[in-house]
């Protein structure tokens, strides 16, 4: 019974759906494809090509640039050496637009140091390295470049007075006494290996003056007495340096050496 009366339902439903769609008034009407109102559509392809207009102003000026680039001064595309002080890097050109064109403008360049002048001394002699390694501490913020070297030079260690050494130790001995029969003191004879073996040695003086007067008293008593320097060779330290002119002055006085001079030499 339910099954009969839904059936009817939707044939009823379906006659009132047709009926409507048969019978029923739109209040709207569809736009006419042909209305002149309306504009029509038309592909990429059916449209004329553009025509050619004029370029614009900027386009126009790039295109005119190289003619204006060619008459600019040689000097204005170019890029000037830029001077600059030692261990400063070349300050890099700018750029400039000119009429569409990239050119480059020397950059300002930085100011450089007056130019100075330096002198080259020679400090020494230093008897030690100890001293002169103190010496090259104290005046490295003056110096530019310093570098040390050694050499040999001879020391004088007094006057000796002598008589020559003879052929064999007993003449020297024979002469020894001779000395002493004269009253002549403070003598010895010398049985070292070397030029002085059996000479006799009559004294060791630090004034020459002195060493003089002992020989000539000797030759007085009729002895062939000499004189002579008495020497060492011994190593000594030399520092070079190189100064500017301002600090040379100052240079001597920063080292507490005793008798360290400062002579000019050849620059390195």
């Amino acid at each position: 019974m339910l099954l009969r009366l839904l059936f009817v339902l939707l044939i009823a439903l379906n006659i009132a759906v047709a009926a409507w769609l048969l019978l029923g008034d739109s209040s709207t009407h569809a736009v006419d494809p042909t209305d002149g109102g309306v504009p029509k559509l038309k592909l990429l392809a059916e449209l004329p090509a553009p025509p050619v207009s004029a370029a614009p102003p900027a386009a126009s000026a790039a295109v005119a640039a190289p003619a204006s680039v060619a008459s600019l001064p040689k000097a204005a595309s170019t890029v000037a050496p830029a001077t600059t002080s030692p261990g400063t890097p070349p300050a890099k050109p700018a750029t400039k637009a000119v009429a569409g064109e990239t050119l480059l403008v020397p950059a300002e360049t930085a100011p450089t140091s007056p130019r100075r002048s330096y002198r080259c001394l020679a400090l020494g002699p230093f008897a030690n390295q100890v001293d002169l390694r103190a010496a090259r501490t104290a005046i490295a913020p003056r110096t530019v470049r310093s570098r040390q070297r050694q050499e040999q030079t001879s020391e004088s260690h007094g006057w000796r007075v002598f008589l020559p050494a003879l052929a064999t130790r007993e003449q020297a001995l024979a002469q020894a006494r001779r000395l002493d029969a004269k009253g002549i003191k403070d003598y010895f004879v010398v049985t070292a290996q070397g030029d002085l073996q059996n000479s006799v040695a009559l004294g060791l003086f630090h004034d020459p003056a002195n060493a003089r007067k002992r020989r000539d008293e000797v030759i007085a008593a009729g002895f062939p007495a000499r004189m002579s320097e008495r020497t060492e060779v011994t190593p000594v330290w030399w520092l070079d340096v190189v100064v500017p002119d301002e600090a040379g002055t100052d240079i001597r006085r920063s080292i507490r050496t005793p008798g360290i001079t400062a002579r000019t030499t050849g620059c390195f």
